[in-house]
């Protein structure tokens, strides 16, 4: 981060320094804000970087401006307040685009690259920098390409070496024209990759360059890792895993590079694990702290405008769900991890497991983030003391607040339902009901949410009036509910309806869910009760509703499956459970 400072400190070495950087009032409030960034002290370092900033706007110098807004936001990544580091782009890149500052807008780009990059979002981070580069090529801002080149590179090397070792290149070009000082440091991160890819010659070729700079006083950021494979690649694992523990904030992974390479599998294994625990770690206070940006934004917005609070408590159920779901997560690797019968299978396997989880985190995290997105505006536009918000506007920002803080919360509640090895009570304490009461109250919630017009869904049952089911109807509404929903959100923009019929064999209740919607293909008829998996990307939800109904229905002894024999439109859904 302290790089990062840096970078934006030397962005305009091209142009000529301004006559008011050697005055002793500039160097005066420069040194200060840079003692309070290192210190890590928010007090001072929030006072510091004000004054600075107006400063800076007196003599109008706009570039030097904006990147003091830029250390506040990496000051706040430093502090692992993704939330507010979030915000605090988000209104440097509004800022930006009203006041038509084009040649600054890089600036936001940059830091919205690191914080997508903090946050494990790889390819929105690689988005972001790609299109830094662009705008810096277009600036004539080239001296300052090479750190750019080299944030991409630390996010392809792993995956795609060859593509990092192309970047590495482009750095080089540039910086031999343009600032040669970092030509050196580029260079062993180049020797790192062939160590990464397993060239080693081209790595020990490289190690030899990197030595004989080191004695000509040269020095890199990666020495000490070098240093290390060096040790690793000559058989001395043990002094390599020494001096790599010793030196590196985060030296799992490393080690972990190490053992695999000399075969201590069940060594590598254990150092995976340990980085895994505390990578799960950092994350909880990631967004321990993120969750407690959005509370602060809440009780403020509740402090000024004394409006409804139980959107705010829904947030606050929200965030421990959220947490939940993270020891969730982590119990489910933990648990895979212990019943692994192989080492060296195991080492390959916590590498999956991790990939998954990380793509599913970004899942929910996309699908939660709209509703999300969705709240918080409506809250900036009542918390905003100018606007002028009319009593039935009011009553309708507070209903699609209420509404996506329901969508949320059912999103979450799949999630969690649907990992539990089994389900529990929801209130319905009766293990019985009678069939058309249970399927009466499934229709009444249905038709009772905000979005569903009238006379869409129609009912025809032939069960007997007294026919009791032997289980409750909390059950059979975890069945259902999911199938209707997933009817209506293929629905034709007009004239769409939802037909549920139910009728009893000798052993069996029989209901189906017919509409006139998109239809499913015969193909896919197994393929969209798996988890996760929606045929249409635009639709809202997590893909669990189908999955969900037929595993309660399975529990019960029943089955949920598509009738591919059906014609349509449409689709047809078949529900048996045992009488």
């Amino acid at each position: 981060m302290i790089l990062l400072l840096l970078l934006f400190t030397a962005a305009r070495a091209a142009n000529d320094e301004p006559a008011y950087k050697d005055s002793q009032e500039y160097l005066t409030l420069r040194d200060s804000m840079h003692r309070a960034f290192n210190d890590g002290d928010s007090v001072r370092f929030e006072k510091a970087v004000y004054d600075l900033e107006r400063y800076l706007l007196t003599q109008g110098d706009l570039h030097a401006y904006y990147t003091q807004r830029c250390n506040e936001i990496v000051f706040q990544l430093n502090r692992q307040h993704v939330f507010e580091a979030y915000r605090l782009a988000t209104q440097l890149s509004k800022e930006l685009a009203e006041k038509k500052l084009d040649k600054e807008m890089y600036m936001a780009v940059n830091m919205m690259g690191h914080i997508y990059r903090y946050s494990g979002n790889k390819e929105s981070a690689k988005r972001c920098f790609w299109e830094v580069i662009r705008r810096m090529e277009q600036e004539g801002y080239t001296e300052s390409l090479p750190p750019i080149y080299m944030n991409l590179v630390n996010i392809v090397i792993d995956e795609n070496p060859q593509e990092a070792l192309r970047l590495i290149d482009q750095a080089l070009s540039i910086a031999h024209e343009s600032s040669p000082e970092r030509v050196f440091d580029i260079e062993t991160r180049r020797t790192l990759a062939y160590y990464l890819m397993g060239d080693i010659p081209h790595f020990l070729e490289g190690y030899k360059s990197y030595k004989e700079g080191v004695s000509q006083g040269l020095s890199s950021v990666h020495g000490r890792r070098l240093d290390t494979y060096y040790l690793a690649q000559q058989g001395q694992i043990d002094e390599a895993i020494k001096m790599a523990s010793a030196s590196e904030d985060d030296p799992y992974e490393t080690m972990a590079d190490i053992y695999s390479d000399a075969g201590r599998w069940q060594e590598a294994y254990e150092a995976l694990k340990k980085g895994a625990a505390e990578s799960d770690s950092i994350n909880s206070v990631i967004l321990s702290a993120s969750m407690e940006g959005i509370q602060n934004e809440l009780k403020v917005y509740e402090a000024e405008r004394r409006m409804d609070r139980m959107w705010f408590y829904g947030l606050i159920g929200i965030s421990l769900l959220l947490l939940l779901l993270v020891v969730a997560l982590v119990y489910i690797v933990q648990s895979r991890r212990r019943h692994l019968r192989e080492i060296q299978k195991a080492y390959r396997r916590v590498l999956e497991a991790d990939r998954v989880k990380t793509d599913f985190i970004q899942n929910v995290s996309h699908e939660v983030r709209t509703p999300l997105n969705i709240i918080s505006g409506f809250a900036q536009v009542l918390a905003t003391p100018d606007s002028e918000v009319s009593k039935e506007d009011r009553h309708n920002i507070a209903s699609a607040m209420i509404h996506n803080t329901h969508l949320i919360t059912t999103m979450i509640d799949e999630v969690l339902e649907l990992s539990n090895d089994s389900f529990g009570e929801d209130g319905d304490k009766e293990s019985s009901v009678k069939c058309n009461d249970a399927l009466q109250r499934v229709v009444t919630d249905f038709l009772q949410k905000d979005d569903v017009p009238d006379g869409v869904l129609t009912v025809e049952s032939k069960a007997s009036g007294n026919l009791s089911l032997p289980y409750s109807g909390g059950q059979l509404r975890r069945i259902l509910t999911p199938l209707l929903d997933n009817a209506y959100k293929n629905l034709p923009p007009t004239d769409g309806h939802i037909i549920l019929r139910a009728h009893t064999t000798a052993v069996q209740l029989v209901v189906t869910v017919e509409d006139n919607g998109k239809g499913v293909p015969a193909n896919e008829a197994e393929h969209i009760f798996e988890r996760f998996v929606k045929l249409d990307t635009f639709k809202q939800g997590l893909g669990l509703g189908l999955s969900f109904s037929r595993t309660v229905a399975r529990r019960l002894g029943g089955d949920v499956r598509l009738d591919t024999s059906y014609e349509g439109p449409g689709a047809r859904f078949e529900v048996t459970l045992p009488l």
